[in-house]
């Protein structure tokens, strides 16, 4: 778990994750500044499956985010269930590098 975007930065160099669960909202950077730098990574970093969790949660805002890159927009308040599925989902299928 990161607090900011650098700190999620230096922890993905150091154990990449399956897959990336990011807030929107955050202090400094926000999760659309995090998920574009994550993308800028080379190698692996930058194919990582990513998920948005937020308290926006109309049309024009899921829209923006998979636009972004996020694969998936679950919209807070959340149930578990529906976050793990999609993490799940995330997981089994990753993200294309691209061409």
């Amino acid at each position: 778990t990161a607090g900011s975007t650098p700190e999620a930065l230096e922890i993905a160099g150091r154990w990449p994750p399956d897959v990336l669960v990011s807030d929107i909202a955050m202090p400094g950077e926000d999760g659309y500044a995090l998920l574009e730098k994550l993308r800028a990574r080379e190698g692996d970093l930058g194919h990582i499956p990513a998920i948005a969790l937020t308290a926006c949660a109309g049309n024009t805002d899921r829209l923006r985010l998979l636009a972004a890159g996020f694969e998936a927009h679950i919209a807070k308040p959340f149930d578990p269930a529906e976050l793990a599925a999609a993490v799940e989902e995330a997981a089994s299928h990753g993200r294309a590098p691209a061409a």
